[in-house]
């Protein structure tokens, strides 16, 4: 018989990912064998709300304001918020996507209700590290959103989120097929934005 996941359940499988994340590296190597930072910038996207490290998206946040993660797929969008503090991501929601203009509605109001300051959105980058056709669409959605609010935003290397939390759910938490689909997106974007949060406490460490 499957287990039951309640809302206590739930805050122990987010802090178990936490613990069970594979380290990926934020580095890859370059074609011609330099080593660069996998991270938000792009150079079509010069708009200053667009950071191109988490640095410097922290920097541009208000005083006690959080960050919200996506993980955004074709159909779904995960969310995860921050503490004020910036040190623990926790799943929050699911948008249901429609069409950019509704769904940008309701993450208005997620971000306006939860006093957001910058979005960390997952970015599908291939594993050798190129960015094909589906981080152009991701860094689009960033761009459209920035396009039609004031908020601070960067990409983050999503690597196997998805695979790994479900691996996860599979192997750990005993779940069905169905309940794993309702939560795998707020939670791979759970493990986006703590992922990301980590590393802003180690550069920081190191600053």
């Amino acid at each position: 018989m499957f287990k039951s996941l309640t809302n206590h359940d739930e805050l122990s499988i987010k802090q178990k990912i936490i613990f069970h994340q594979s380290i990926f590296s934020l580095l890859s190597l370059t074609k011609k064998g330099q080593i660069k930072l996998i991270c938000g910038y792009h150079e079509h996207m010069n708009t200053p709300l667009i950071h191109k490290t988490l640095l410097r998206l922290a920097d541009s946040l208000p005083k006690g304001a959080r960050l919200l993660g996506l993980d955004v797929g074709s159909k779904t969008i995960g969310l995860a918020v921050s503490n004020s503090d910036l040190t623990v991501a926790a799943a929050i929601d699911t948008i249901r996507r429609i069409k950019f203009a509704k769904d940008f509605e309701q993450l208005k109001n997620i971000i306006e209700g939860r006093s957001i300051g910058g979005l960390v959105i997952g970015l599908p980058i291939s594993m050798d590290g190129t960015e094909g056709p589906a981080c152009q669409s991701i860094r689009q959605f960033g761009t459209n959103i920035v396009e039609r609010m004031d908020i601070n935003i960067t990409f983050w290397d999503e690597r196997l989120s998805t695979s790994a939390v479900q691996r996860f759910l599979t192997d750990e938490a005993d779940m069905t097929r169905k309940r794993r689909s309702e939560i795998v997106d707020k939670l791979a974007a759970t493990y986006i934005l703590q992922g990301a949060i980590n590393s802003l406490w180690e550069l920081r460490n190191n600053t």
